[in-house]
Protein backbone atom coordinates (compact mmCIF):
# COMPACT_ATOMS: atom_id res chain seq x y z
CA UNK A 1 0.00 0.00 0.00
CA UNK A 2 1.11 3.57 0.22
CA UNK A 3 2.12 6.58 2.31
CA UNK A 4 1.76 10.01 0.83
CA UNK A 5 0.70 13.59 0.93
CA UNK A 6 -2.66 15.02 1.92
CA UNK A 7 -5.28 15.68 -0.71
CA UNK A 8 -8.31 17.88 -0.54
CA UNK A 9 -11.50 15.99 0.17
CA UNK A 10 -14.76 17.17 -1.33
CA UNK A 11 -18.16 16.11 -0.06
CA UNK A 12 -20.03 13.58 -2.12
CA UNK A 13 -23.21 11.55 -2.01
CA UNK A 14 -23.32 7.97 -0.64
CA UNK A 15 -22.06 4.83 -2.31
CA UNK A 16 -23.73 1.47 -2.92
CA UNK A 17 -22.43 -2.06 -1.83
CA UNK A 18 -22.80 -6.01 -2.02
CA UNK A 19 -23.66 -9.67 -0.24
CA UNK A 20 -22.34 -12.95 1.51
CA UNK A 21 -22.94 -16.08 3.75
CA UNK A 22 -21.74 -19.25 5.55
CA UNK A 23 -20.68 -21.25 8.62
CA UNK A 24 -17.29 -23.06 9.15
CA UNK A 25 -15.20 -26.13 9.97
CA UNK A 26 -11.51 -26.62 9.30
CA UNK A 27 -9.06 -29.26 8.20
CA UNK A 28 -5.55 -28.91 6.82
CA UNK A 29 -4.84 -29.07 3.12
CA UNK A 30 -1.88 -28.00 1.01
CA UNK A 31 1.23 -25.80 1.15
CA UNK A 32 3.17 -22.95 -0.82
CA UNK A 33 5.45 -19.53 -1.67
CA UNK A 34 7.34 -16.25 0.00
CA UNK A 35 8.16 -12.37 -0.24
CA UNK A 36 9.49 -9.44 2.09
CA UNK A 37 7.58 -6.55 3.60
CA UNK A 38 9.03 -3.24 4.61
CA UNK A 39 7.07 -0.14 5.39
CA UNK A 40 7.28 3.30 6.79
CA UNK A 41 4.00 4.88 7.66
CA UNK A 42 5.13 8.49 7.54
CA UNK A 43 4.15 10.91 10.23
CA UNK A 44 1.69 12.08 7.60
CA UNK A 45 -0.55 9.14 8.37
CA UNK A 46 -0.34 9.48 12.13
CA UNK A 47 -0.55 13.24 11.89
CA UNK A 48 -3.68 13.10 9.82
CA UNK A 49 -2.33 13.51 6.29
CA UNK A 50 -3.43 10.12 5.09
CA UNK A 51 -5.81 10.28 3.03
CA UNK A 52 -15.85 -4.97 -0.95
CA UNK A 53 -17.84 -7.63 -2.40
CA UNK A 54 -20.92 -6.89 -3.93
CA UNK A 55 -24.50 -7.64 -3.48
CA UNK A 56 -26.63 -10.30 -4.61
CA UNK A 57 -23.31 -11.31 -6.08
CA UNK A 58 -19.72 -10.78 -5.08
CA UNK A 59 -18.56 -11.07 -8.66
CA UNK A 60 -19.04 -7.41 -9.43
CA UNK A 61 -22.79 -6.94 -9.85
CA UNK A 62 -23.99 -3.91 -7.91
CA UNK A 63 -27.39 -3.76 -6.27
CA UNK A 64 -29.25 -0.70 -5.10
CA UNK A 65 -28.23 0.61 -1.67
CA UNK A 66 -30.24 -0.74 1.23
CA UNK A 67 -32.90 1.56 2.67
CA UNK A 68 -31.50 3.73 5.46
CA UNK A 69 -31.86 2.26 8.91
CA UNK A 70 -32.43 4.55 11.88
CA UNK A 71 -29.99 4.47 14.77
CA UNK A 72 -32.65 3.25 17.22
CA UNK A 73 -31.38 3.54 20.77
CA UNK A 74 -27.71 3.31 19.82
CA UNK A 75 -25.54 6.39 19.17
CA UNK A 76 -25.20 7.60 15.59
CA UNK A 77 -21.63 8.59 14.69
CA UNK A 78 -20.12 9.93 11.49
CA UNK A 79 -16.74 9.46 9.81
CA UNK A 80 -14.90 12.78 9.99
CA UNK A 81 -12.12 12.99 7.39
CA UNK A 82 -8.65 13.91 8.68
CA UNK A 83 -6.77 13.29 5.45
CA UNK A 84 -6.48 11.03 2.44
CA UNK A 85 -3.99 8.87 0.55
CA UNK A 86 -3.85 7.35 -2.92
CA UNK A 87 -5.43 3.93 -3.42
CA UNK A 88 -5.20 1.58 -6.39
CA UNK A 89 -8.40 2.27 -8.37
CA UNK A 90 -8.24 -1.28 -9.79
CA UNK A 91 -8.23 -2.92 -6.35
CA UNK A 92 -11.52 -4.71 -5.51
CA UNK A 93 -10.89 -4.27 -1.79
CA UNK A 94 -12.07 -7.08 0.52
CA UNK A 95 -9.78 -6.81 3.54
CA UNK A 96 -7.58 -4.11 5.09
CA UNK A 97 -5.34 -4.30 8.15
CA UNK A 98 -2.28 -2.60 9.64
CA UNK A 99 0.65 -4.18 11.41
CA UNK A 100 2.94 -1.40 12.52
CA UNK A 101 3.58 0.80 9.49
CA UNK A 102 2.68 -1.93 6.99
CA UNK A 103 -0.78 -1.95 5.45
CA UNK A 104 -2.09 -5.30 4.18
CA UNK A 105 -4.87 -5.42 1.59
CA UNK A 106 -6.79 -8.37 0.13
CA UNK A 107 -8.63 -7.96 -3.17
CA UNK A 108 -11.30 -10.05 -4.86
CA UNK A 109 -12.72 -11.15 -8.23
CA UNK A 110 -11.83 -14.45 -9.89
CA UNK A 111 -8.56 -14.16 -11.78
CA UNK A 112 -7.82 -10.76 -10.21
CA UNK A 113 -7.62 -11.60 -6.50
CA UNK A 114 -4.44 -10.70 -4.65
CA UNK A 115 -2.81 -9.93 -1.33
CA UNK A 116 -0.60 -6.84 -1.05
CA UNK A 117 1.56 -5.30 1.69
CA UNK A 118 3.59 -2.13 2.02
CA UNK A 119 3.52 1.48 3.25
CA UNK A 120 0.08 3.06 3.20
CA UNK A 121 -0.41 5.28 0.16
CA UNK A 122 2.46 3.75 -1.84
CA UNK A 123 2.71 0.82 -4.27
CA UNK A 124 2.95 -2.49 -2.38
CA UNK A 125 6.42 -3.82 -1.66
CA UNK A 126 5.12 -7.39 -1.61
CA UNK A 127 2.30 -9.00 -3.56
CA UNK A 128 0.85 -12.50 -3.97
CA UNK A 129 -1.76 -13.49 -6.56
CA UNK A 130 -4.62 -15.96 -6.00
CA UNK A 131 -5.12 -18.32 -8.94
CA UNK A 132 -8.60 -18.88 -10.36
CA UNK A 133 -11.09 -20.00 -9.21
CA UNK A 134 -10.17 -18.44 -5.83
CA UNK A 135 -11.96 -15.21 -4.91
CA UNK A 136 -10.06 -13.29 -2.22
CA UNK A 137 -11.87 -12.00 0.85
CA UNK A 138 -11.05 -10.81 4.40
CA UNK A 139 -7.61 -11.03 6.01
CA UNK A 140 -6.12 -10.78 9.48
CA UNK A 141 -2.82 -11.20 11.29
CA UNK A 142 -2.49 -13.53 14.26
CA UNK A 143 1.04 -13.67 15.63
CA UNK A 144 3.31 -15.13 12.95
CA UNK A 145 0.34 -16.09 10.77
CA UNK A 146 -1.62 -14.16 8.19
CA UNK A 147 -5.01 -15.68 7.32
CA UNK A 148 -6.82 -14.92 4.07
CA UNK A 149 -10.40 -16.00 3.36
CA UNK A 150 -11.98 -16.89 0.05
CA UNK A 151 -15.61 -16.16 -0.79
CA UNK A 152 -17.34 -19.35 -1.93
CA UNK A 153 -14.30 -21.59 -2.28
CA UNK A 154 -14.43 -22.74 1.36
CA UNK A 155 -10.66 -22.26 1.72
CA UNK A 156 -8.67 -20.19 4.21
CA UNK A 157 -5.01 -19.67 3.34
CA UNK A 158 -2.35 -19.32 6.01
CA UNK A 159 0.56 -17.12 4.88
CA UNK A 160 3.87 -15.79 6.12
CA UNK A 161 3.20 -12.14 7.14
CA UNK A 162 6.59 -10.96 5.84
CA UNK A 163 6.79 -12.74 2.51
CA UNK A 164 3.07 -13.49 1.91
CA UNK A 165 4.19 -17.00 0.97
CA UNK A 166 1.44 -19.59 1.26
CA UNK A 167 2.06 -22.12 4.05
CA UNK A 168 -1.09 -24.21 4.04
CA UNK A 169 -4.82 -24.25 3.38
CA UNK A 170 -7.68 -25.24 5.62
CA UNK A 171 -11.28 -25.72 4.60
CA UNK A 172 -14.49 -24.39 6.12
CA UNK A 173 -18.20 -24.62 5.36
CA UNK A 174 -20.15 -21.69 3.99
CA UNK A 175 -18.97 -18.36 2.65
CA UNK A 176 -16.04 -16.25 3.84
CA UNK A 177 -16.46 -12.48 4.08
CA UNK A 178 -14.63 -10.53 6.80
CA UNK A 179 -11.94 -11.60 9.27
CA UNK A 180 -10.14 -10.00 12.21
CA UNK A 181 -8.25 -11.14 15.29
CA UNK A 182 -9.07 -10.37 18.91
CA UNK A 183 -5.60 -11.41 19.94
CA UNK A 184 -3.11 -10.25 22.55
CA UNK A 185 0.12 -11.88 23.74
CA UNK A 186 -0.52 -14.93 21.61
CA UNK A 187 -4.01 -15.50 23.03
CA UNK A 188 -7.46 -14.81 21.67
CA UNK A 189 -9.58 -15.82 18.70
CA UNK A 190 -10.37 -14.91 15.13
CA UNK A 191 -13.71 -13.29 14.31
CA UNK A 192 -15.24 -14.20 10.95
CA UNK A 193 -18.32 -12.93 9.09
CA UNK A 194 -20.27 -14.74 6.37
CA UNK A 195 -22.89 -12.18 5.34
CA UNK A 196 -25.39 -13.19 8.00
CA UNK A 197 -25.91 -11.69 11.50
CA UNK A 198 -23.55 -14.32 12.93
CA UNK A 199 -19.92 -13.72 13.90
CA UNK A 200 -18.02 -17.00 14.19
CA UNK A 201 -15.03 -17.33 16.51
CA UNK A 202 -12.08 -19.47 15.39
CA UNK A 203 -8.81 -20.69 16.82
CA UNK A 204 -5.99 -18.52 15.38
CA UNK A 205 -3.69 -21.54 15.02
CA UNK A 206 -6.00 -24.28 13.72
CA UNK A 207 -8.90 -22.22 12.30
CA UNK A 208 -11.33 -24.52 14.12
CA UNK A 209 -14.63 -23.03 15.31
CA UNK A 210 -14.55 -22.14 19.01
CA UNK A 211 -17.84 -20.23 19.38
CA UNK A 212 -19.69 -17.25 18.04
CA UNK A 213 -22.25 -14.56 18.68
CA UNK A 214 -25.36 -13.20 16.92
CA UNK A 215 -25.23 -9.47 16.19
CA UNK A 216 -28.34 -7.48 17.13
CA UNK A 217 -29.45 -3.87 17.39
CA UNK A 218 -32.38 -3.19 19.69
CA UNK A 219 -33.15 -6.92 19.64
CA UNK A 220 -33.19 -7.21 15.83
CA UNK A 221 -30.57 -9.12 13.80
CA UNK A 222 -28.08 -7.01 11.85
CA UNK A 223 -27.26 -8.96 8.69
CA UNK A 224 -24.82 -8.62 5.79
CA UNK A 225 -21.85 -7.94 8.06
CA UNK A 226 -18.91 -7.63 5.71
CA UNK A 227 -15.29 -6.52 6.24
CA UNK A 228 -14.29 -6.58 9.91
CA UNK A 229 -11.79 -4.78 12.13
CA UNK A 230 -10.98 -5.87 15.69
CA UNK A 231 -9.93 -2.49 17.07
CA UNK A 232 -7.72 -1.67 20.07
CA UNK A 233 -10.77 -0.21 21.87
CA UNK A 234 -12.12 -3.77 22.23
CA UNK A 235 -14.96 -3.42 19.71
CA UNK A 236 -15.42 -5.12 16.35
CA UNK A 237 -16.25 -2.74 13.50
CA UNK A 238 -18.09 -4.05 10.45
CA UNK A 239 -19.03 -2.68 7.05
CA UNK A 240 -22.71 -3.34 6.33
CA UNK A 241 -23.03 -4.52 2.74
CA UNK A 242 -25.01 -2.30 0.38
CA UNK A 243 -24.80 0.76 2.66
CA UNK A 244 -22.40 3.53 3.64
CA UNK A 245 -22.84 2.43 7.24
CA UNK A 246 -20.51 0.69 9.65
CA UNK A 247 -21.56 -0.80 12.97
CA UNK A 248 -19.59 -1.00 16.19
CA UNK A 249 -20.16 -4.34 17.93
CA UNK A 250 -19.56 -5.51 21.49
CA UNK A 251 -18.05 -8.94 20.70
CA UNK A 252 -18.98 -10.54 24.03
CA UNK A 253 -22.71 -9.96 23.57
CA UNK A 254 -23.12 -9.19 19.86
CA UNK A 255 -24.86 -5.91 20.70
CA UNK A 256 -24.45 -3.02 18.26
CA UNK A 257 -23.20 -0.09 20.35
CA UNK A 258 -23.05 2.52 17.55
CA UNK A 259 -23.89 3.04 13.91
CA UNK A 260 -21.43 5.06 11.83
CA UNK A 261 -22.37 7.13 8.77
CA UNK A 262 -19.53 7.13 6.22
CA UNK A 263 -21.27 8.84 3.33
CA UNK A 264 -19.70 11.55 1.21
CA UNK A 265 -16.07 10.42 1.19
CA UNK A 266 -15.67 10.43 -2.59
CA UNK A 267 -16.46 13.24 -5.02
CA UNK A 268 -19.21 12.72 -7.62
CA UNK A 269 -16.61 12.20 -10.37
CA UNK A 270 -14.72 9.60 -8.28
CA UNK A 271 -17.93 7.74 -7.59
CA UNK A 272 -18.59 7.14 -11.27
CA UNK A 273 -16.00 4.35 -11.42
CA UNK A 274 -15.95 3.36 -7.73
CA UNK A 275 -17.97 0.64 -6.05
CA UNK A 276 -19.15 0.20 -2.46
CA UNK A 277 -17.35 1.12 0.74
CA UNK A 278 -15.42 -1.93 1.99
CA UNK A 279 -12.21 -1.79 3.96
CA UNK A 280 -11.51 -0.60 7.49
CA UNK A 281 -8.20 -0.64 9.38
CA UNK A 282 -7.38 0.91 12.76
CA UNK A 283 -4.36 3.23 12.40
CA UNK A 284 -1.76 2.13 14.99
CA UNK A 285 -1.11 4.53 17.85
CA UNK A 286 -4.13 6.72 17.09
CA UNK A 287 -7.90 6.73 17.53
CA UNK A 288 -8.29 6.91 13.77
CA UNK A 289 -9.23 4.43 11.05
CA UNK A 290 -8.39 4.08 7.40
CA UNK A 291 -11.43 3.57 5.16
CA UNK A 292 -11.60 2.69 1.47
CA UNK A 293 -13.71 0.68 -0.96
CA UNK A 294 -13.77 -1.38 -4.12
CA UNK A 295 -12.17 0.47 -7.03
CA UNK A 296 -11.74 3.59 -4.90
CA UNK A 297 -8.95 5.98 -5.98
CA UNK A 298 -8.44 7.22 -2.40
CA UNK A 299 -8.19 5.95 1.16
CA UNK A 300 -9.43 8.19 3.96
CA UNK A 301 -8.09 8.61 7.47
CA UNK A 302 -11.09 9.28 9.68
CA UNK A 303 -12.18 9.51 13.27
CA UNK A 304 -15.66 8.59 14.42
CA UNK A 305 -17.42 11.54 16.05
CA UNK A 306 -21.02 12.23 17.14
CA UNK A 307 -23.28 12.89 14.15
Amino acid sequence: MRAGTPAAVRAAPPLPRCPRRGVPKARAVGDRPRVVVAAVLAGVLLAGTVGGCGPARRDGAVRPPAAPTGPGRVPLLRAEVRGSLPHDPEAFTQGLEFRGSTLYESTGLVGRSSLRAGPAGEPPTVRAELPAPLFGEGITLAGDRLWQLTWRNGIAIERDPDTLAERRRVTYRGEGWGLCCRCAAGRGHLVMSDGSARLTFRDPDTFEVTGGVDVRQDGRPVTELNELECAPDGFVYANVLGTDTLVRIQPRTGAVTARIDATGLLTPSQRRTARELNGIAAVPGTDGFLLTGKFWPRMFRVTFVPA
